[in-house]
């Protein structure tokens, strides 16, 4: 069984440093749609049995009820004890979790369902961001090695799979380059032919 983990931050900690001239609810309007638009991607993928959203936050909880997704209300202190935490609740010792980040909004089923398809019976895949992050992480089981989500995370994820010994499978995957953690990475994913619907009309609609 393969379960996806989409963490997700309280809305008060969303994107505002990246829109500093919008309103704040209109930051916490984007947070919500690229997550909207990764759960539906996810939800696309036929190997993939449930899609679970980690939050601190009971609006972003409700909201990810509402567009098809499980809600996991965690209070952990950062991103990676999150996803740990979601890891361990959803999947067995013999099941895989594929962690994809809340704001990877040009997510496409086909190149999930490819990363999925590579990743080894025991290992490690992963999708790299641009800027050396990780977008995608699948691991099978979920604790093969630790999640070291943050900066340069692609290469901390390679480092623990060599010192676990696992097996890692890495492609790069166009629709799961971008992740939204600056102003220019909103402007690029806009380029992207595969933006999800809720995400994509937001962002034409700020840049009008």
């Amino acid at each position: 069984m393969i379960a996806a983990v989409v963490p997700v931050k309280a809305l008060a900690e969303s994107k505002s440093r990246l829109f500093p001239e919008r309103a704040r609810r209109d930051v916490e309007e984007l947070s919500l749609a690229m997550m909207g638009d990764v759960i539906a991607c996810l939800r696309a993928v036929s190997d993939i049995a449930r899609v679970v959203v980690v939050t601190p936050d009971p609006g972003v909880a409700s909201a990810a009820q509402t567009q098809g997704a499980e809600a996991l209300l965690r209070p952990d202190p950062g991103l990676n004890p999150a996803i740990e935490a979601a890891s361990a609740a959803v999947a067995g010792p013999g099941d895989a979790v594929l962690v994809v980040l809340g704001d990877v909004a040009a997510a496409d089923p086909a190149e999930v369902a490819q990363l999925v398809a590579a990743a080894p019976a025991r290992g490690v895949a992963l999708a790299p961001s641009r800027d050396g992050g990780t977008s995608a992480l699948l691991r099978c089981p979920p604790d093969v090695i630790p999640a070291r989500f943050g900066r340069d995370s692609a290469k901390r994820h390679r480092e623990a799979a060599a010192s676990a010994g696992a097996p890692l499978v890495e492609l790069a995957l166009p629709s799961l380059a971008i992740d939204v953690d600056l102003s220019e990475d909103a402007r690029a994913i806009l380029a992207q032919p595969t933006l999800g619907a809720r995400t994509r009309s937001l962002l034409e609609a700020w840049r009008a």
